[in-house]
């Protein structure tokens, strides 16, 4: 099979100017005809191995990209925001202040933050399909999972700590792929504005626009303990991007949903979006409220608080994306005209005319279990950081001793290091703070699956959930990183071990592995083996043309710079300097900080700020570079508009808009808001190829 099939979005948009900006596509398979048309753009293999290369991925949730050779990284503040803050103390709190290394030895290693960059992709869909060939529900399962374990770890080799490979699958099951990444750990903070102007305008401007946010993070990987040397990086542009030029995002977009089934969009739709919304709405009342308490409780909580909201507010997006009858009608066209080009054949019928089917029949199934599944194997139930030390510590001794093939896939030898670090990561735990969320979780585990329920009975006992939070909390040691680092390196510890959490992880560990098999067994394989079938039947009807739905990998997305109409009213393109001032009123969200208010008189004020473009992208794109033809930097992608919330599902080309900071107003701020003349410097010399 060739690696390209198209997707179900753009069944129905068939003609040569349906390409517009939409596509997230992979290094491999650029539209290239297209971008000819279009745009007298002609990407030759050195120019996409270079830009490739010189973009990252941030393996916690985020993207960003190489702006130097000696290792300078730029992306979103709210990528870097953790690090931030786990570096903060109540005396020196960098999310409000901001921090800028004013040398080399001032930077700081983030405790938590690995990047990837993307050096080789293999096909590996013929191994994987002879593995699981002719099987169906847990032995599927097991042979899928043993297979992409056993490539990961021949790929990654005996160099693991610099050496990361992921097996992913692509249009469903329709490709398997090798993404061999080079892995760095030692990544240390070089530069964060303060909150107030990376997220400038708060929750109140997120997801809109006009935008005027300073949303930019600086890091530097490390390698031997000095800045790490690298061949490909992207330039800086002063100028930016002018508007119906061309850009290009290079990102790893998270995940979408353009080719799911009806059936499977329902589920999604009616159930998951459902229960999460009313998850993260309780869980942002928890935080608000633990911040009202003191300046301290604010500082401590104020990463979750964002995360919190930010994800609310795009599920939100997406729930109304799915309500509306539109998109419904859209995605039930398009699947029935695939499923009627099978079944008018008794061959194809044969082959996959009942997929569609089973993935339905799958879906009765997850519905039933999928809040249990919730609380006890996804740990809805166990909002704490000591209980994820504590499972990953009990799962880690025993995965370990198995052969890799046979271990649950996260605790595979080629995926280890990113375990250990987060594992032994230096970063702060607030007691307090885990006593109010554990408190809250074990009550939702209670009102989800019932006060009867023998899941509850020997999680709670006879004891109120504060009671319990209060006094597993003050009893564990699991804070202490070398305490966690000991328990990981004696595996019989862990099984003598009395710490509250560890002896809570063993207990419930039986139960949350059954529920985990369940839906391995009965829902995923299923889906995962019927979507394989849907993935054939569409290559054979409508050949090679599109990208896949998002993997979080590295995907490349084409637009320009244009503003859209919202109620027939001109949305223009850009912001400036001028506009933030204009916006600001001195109260939070629209406070501007001091630095700005004091660098007002030196600032261009037409200097352009924000701008949003036609780009494709979804979450996971935060971070990611926006450059020009010539593979400069002209923006830092860091939010879509309002209207591009339904992305997952489908792509508006009319409406839906990458917002990104401008490369001039980054320059702008670095030398004359926050004499950031180090890192400026080394923005404007570094030159491309």
């Amino acid at each position: 099979m060739k690696k390209t099939i198209v997707g179900a979005v753009c069944m129905v948009l068939a003609s040569a100017s349906a390409f517009a900006a939409e596509g997230m596509w992979t290094p491999d398979n650029l539209p290239k005809q297209q971008l000819q048309e279009k745009y007298k753009f002609s990407p030759g293999a050195d120019w996409i191995g270079h830009t490739r290369r010189a973009a990252l991925r941030l393996a916690g949730g985020c993207s960003g990209s190489f702006v130097s050779p000696s290792g300078l990284v730029l992306t979103n503040h709210h990528c870097v925001n953790s690090c931030v803050q786990q570096l903060s103390t109540a005396e020196k709190d960098f999310i409000k202040s901001g921090f800028y290394a004013k040398e080399q030895k001032d930077e700081i290693k983030c405790p938590e933050i690995e990047l990837n960059r993307l050096d080789e992709i293999s096909d590996a869909s013929a191994r994987v399909k002879a593995a699981t060939e002719g099987k169906t529900g847990e032995a599927y399962s097991k042979a899928e999972k043993a297979v992409k374990s056993e490539l990961e770890k021949e790929w990654a080799g005996d160099d693991s700590a610099t050496t990361r490979c992921d097996v992913v699958n692509l249009y469903h099951g329709g490709i398997y792929d090798v993404y061999k990444y080079h892995r760095f750990q030692d990544v240390r903070l070089v530069f964060a504005p303060e909150l107030a102007m990376a997220f400038f305008g708060g929750d109140p401007d997120n997801f809109n626009f006009p935008r005027y946010d300073l949303d930019m993070g600086v890091l530097r990987a490390y390698e031997g303990d000095k800045p790490a040397v690298v061949k490909d990086f992207f330039p800086f542009s002063k100028n930016g991007a002018d508007a119906g030029e061309l850009t290009i995002v290079v990102g790893n977009p998270g995940g979408t949903d353009r080719q799911l089934t009806i059936s499977q969009l329902e589920t999604t739709r009616d159930v998951d979006l459902l229960h999460r919304l009313l998850q993260l709405s309780e869980q942002r009342g928890v935080i608000e409220q633990f911040r009202s308490e003191s300046e301290e409780h604010d500082r401590i909580a104020e990463s979750d608080l964002f995360g919190t909201e930010n994800s609310y507010k795009a599920l939100k997006g997406r729930l109304e994306a799915l309500q509306d009858p539109k998109v419904f009608e859209l995605k039930r066209r398009q699947e029935a005209e695939l499923r009627d080009y099978v079944n008018a054949d008794p061959a194809r019928k044969a082959k996959f005319g009942a997929a569609w089917d089973e993935i339905a029949k799958a879906q009765v199934t997850y519905r039933e279990i999928t809040v249990a599944h919730q609380f006890m194997e996804g740990r809805s139930g166990f909002f704490s950081k000591y209980f994820g030390y504590a499972r990953t510590l009990v799962r880690g001794a025993d995965e370990r001793a198995k052969p890799n093939a046979e271990r649950l896939r996260e605790f595979g030898e080629a995926r280890l290091p990113i375990i250990t670090q987060g594992l032994f990561s230096t970063a702060p735990v607030y007691p307090d703070y885990e006593k109010v969320k554990l408190a809250w979780s074990l009550t939702k585990i209670r009102e989800w699956l019932g006060a009867d329920n023998a899941f509850v009975k020997q999680v709670l006992g006879k004891e109120s959930p504060r009671a319990l939070a209060e006094k597993w909390v003050g009893g564990t040691k699991l804070g202490d990183p070398a305490v966690r680092k000991a328990l990981w390196n004696d595996r019989d510890a862990v099984a003598k071990s009395d710490d509250p959490f560890i002896v809570l992880a063993r207990s419930i560990d039986p139960q949350a592995r059954a529920i985990r098999k369940r839906m391995e067994n009965e829902v995923e394989s299923v889906v995962d083996h019927n979507a394989e079938l849907i993935a054939a039947a569409r290559f054979e009807k409508y050949g090679t043309s599109v990208y896949p739905d998002a993997t979080f990998t590295e995907r490349f997305s084409f637009g320009e710079v244009s503003g859209w109409n919202l109620d027939g009213v001109p949305v223009k393109p850009f912001t400036d300097i001028a506009g933030a001032f204009a916006r600001a009123t001195g109260f939070e969200p629209f406070a501007l900080p001091q630095t700005w208010l004091d660098a007002k008189n030196a600032l261009n004020m037409s200097q352009r700020f924000n701008f949003v473009t036609t780009n494709d992208i979804i979450g996971g794109n935060s971070g990611s570079p926006m450059i020009n033809r010539n593979a400069e930097i002209v923006g830092l992608v860091f939010d879509g508009n309002i209207e591009s919330l339904g992305g997952d599902y489908w792509f508006d080309g009319s409406v839906n808009r990458t917002v990104a900071v401008h490369s001039g107003a980054i320059l702008e701020a670095l030398h004359k808001v926050y004499k950031a003349d180090r890192l400026a410097r080394e923005l404007e010399s570094a030159r491309g190829r």
